[in-house]
């Protein structure tokens, strides 16, 4: 049971990051139960395990509905996400292995590339770029719980952070921070490393509110 229940939260995290769930979309039982081969047990423990992160809010008899912050619940995710970035971006500059270094390298130069070479096209391609650095970054602090904490936090806003890219020049604007953010961690800058991941994973009020009526 175990094992199905995992199989069914894997995927609905996975649809997540990928941008196939949004804000408001309604997980029904029955799909997912058909689409996994699986009893209504472990599509209502996986259900529980999303809601104990606040990931969904379940629906009395119907399923559950993916969370949709309002601009408070936003910005009190957002206060305490840009702290999780920027802490592992400052351990990062101190942990983070010469492989590592190399690894994230090879990202922040595929962000540049396709900002070079696309512009403000294909904003979605640029996201799933955007989320390996902020991996590898995280990563690199060497520190699981943290790595944890910060994805479980993401997932509530990635919608958010995809329509962000939409926005004509944001997609330069982020390869060119990924850039000075290696540079820091390669040179073990701990603190400015820190402090430049909080500022670049903000966003301010009026983009925010511009954010949720887009995806409201």
């Amino acid at each position: 049971m175990a094992g199905q229940t995992g199989q069914v939260l894997s995927a609905i995290l996975k649809e997540i990051e990928r941008g196939g769930l949004n804000p408001g979309d309604v997980l029904e039982e029955a799909p997912l139960m058909a689409a996994h081969g699986v009893s209504r047990t472990p599509v209502r423990e996986a259900f529980i395990q999303l809601e104990a992160v606040g990931l969904i809010r379940r629906l009395p008899r119907k399923g559950a509905v993916l969370f949709r912050p309002t601009l408070e619940e936003f910005l009190a995710i957002l206060e305490v996400h840009a702290k999780l970035e920027g802490q592992a971006a400052g351990l990062a500059a101190r942990r983070m292995t010469p492989a590592q270094t190399a690894d994230l390298e090879k990202i922040v130069c595929a962000c540049e590339a396709h900002a070079q070479e696309k512009g403000d096209g294909d904003p979605d391609g640029y996201y799933q770029l955007n989320l390996r650095f902020h991996e590898m970054v995280a990563l690199g602090s060497g520190n699981p719980f943290l790595v944890e904490m910060i994805k479980t936090n993401a997932r509530k806003l990635l919608a958010y952070y995809r329509a962000r890219y939409r926005y004509p020049g944001s997609i330069a604007r982020s390869a060119k921070e990924h850039r000075e953010l290696a540079a820091l961690i390669a040179d073990h800058n701990a603190s400015e490393a820190e402090a430049r991941m909080i500022r670049h994973v903000q966003f301010d009020q009026v983009t925010v509110m511009d954010l949720l009526a887009a995806l409201g």
